[in-house]
């Protein structure tokens, strides 16, 4: 009998996190990994001397003036608003984007040069925090089949959206991961889209509103399978992704 493969624990996160949100109606986006400096920081109110721009975090394009390597999945957010205003088609908007990122920093254990993220974006009249919260204590309720979720945010800062939280997360229960029972554990940021990213995508923010959210998936797959180093997501080495 021919042996199967096995299954990358961040494709199994992408794939369950596709499934989860296409059912509270998300659908699934992707962008450029090679973007324009306007999606990348312009349209999400980064200002030109914002620290992200600096070398030491953004990985500039040789002989290509004003291009980067994403340095986050929001320019996505920017390119669909933007599509669909081109369309005529107004909000409501649901979508998620999974995909690549890349950030010029020090490789260790919690870090690497280039990881996954996970966005997602949801546009309409009375969209609120609350279902900011409702979405994402769905998704980790959903992720962390059987365990008992709760949810809470923080006060923060980003360009992008206002107000700004951090999220934190806390599961307990017998079938919660033993490493993460009973403990609070910061796991992203979100906000409501600011008003200037709307109108810098085509979108009224007189009329619509938003929330916006991003995670790292290489960080959700060490917390959920008590992976000890991110490092080995990038390995190729198929002794650990035969685990999986």
């Amino acid at each position: 009998m021919q042996e199967r493969g096995h299954i990358h624990p961040i494709s199994s996160l992408i794939r369950e996190a596709n499934r989860i949100f296409f059912d509270m109606g998300f659908s699934f986006e992707e962008g450029p990994l090679l973007e324009d400096e306007w999606h990348n920081f312009d349209a999400l109110n980064v200002p030109k001397d914002h620290p992200a721009r600096d070398m030491q975090d953004t990985f500039f394009v040789k002989g290509e003036p004003g291009m980067v390597l994403r340095t986050h999945t929001s320019p996505v957010q920017i390119r669909y608003m933007e599509s669909q205003m081109k369309k005529g088609v107004q909000p409501p908007y649901r979508v998620i984007v999974p995909g690549k990122v890349f950030r010029n920093e020090a490789t260790d254990m919690t870090h690497e040069a280039e990881f996954f993220q996970i966005e997602g974006l949801a546009v309409g009249e009375d969209v609120t925090l609350a279902n900011l919260k409702g979405t994402l204590a769905r998704f980790f309720k959903e992720l962390f089949k059987g365990a008992q979720v709760e949810i809470r945010f923080r006060p923060s800062f980003f360009p992008f959206t206002e107000p700004s939280v951090e999220v934190d997360m806390r599961i307990t229960g017998e079938n919660a991961p033993a490493k993460l029972r009973d403990k609070w554990i910061e796991m992203m940021g979100a906000g409501m889209v600011h008003p200037q990213v709307l109108k810098n995508a085509g979108v009224d923010p007189e009329k619509y509103q938003g929330f916006a959210f991003g995670m790292g998936l290489d960080r959700l797959a060490l917390l959920r399978w008590g992976i000890d180093d991110v490092r080995h997501m990038h390995s190729a080495d198929l002794r650990f992704i035969n685990q999986f």
